[in-house]
């Protein structure tokens, strides 16, 4: 499964909605959190969503650091689960410079 790590309202129409196509045309699994509902800690299934995928993809864009949701979900203890399980990060820096 790949796990999606993005700001809405920079990516949702231009960038997300084309990669999530894409990953149901070549059958990947992924999670995507705009589902969920919005609270003032990450839930525990966004966790266990992290924490079972293989692959997370982040996309970094203009409001994602301002975004207390995307660092929460980006936080020192998601980072040691993806650390700890291998998985693969990988950065997507969308209309911003890296």
């Amino acid at each position: 499964e790949v796990f999606l790590s993005f700001r809405g309202e920079d990516t949702r129409d231009k960038f997300i909605s084309h990669l999530v196509v894409a990953l149901r045309q070549k059958g990947v699994n992924f999670f995507i959190d705009d589902k969920l509902d919005r609270g003032h800690q990450i839930s525990k299934s966004l966790l266990k969503s992290i924490e079972e995928s293989r692959i997370s993809i982040i996309i970094f864009s203009q409001n994602y650091a301002s975004s207390t949701w995307c660092l929460d979900e980006l936080g020192e203890n998601n980072l040691s689960v993806m650390r700890s399980k291998k998985q693969r990060v990988l950065p997507v820096f969308y209309d911003v410079d890296p």
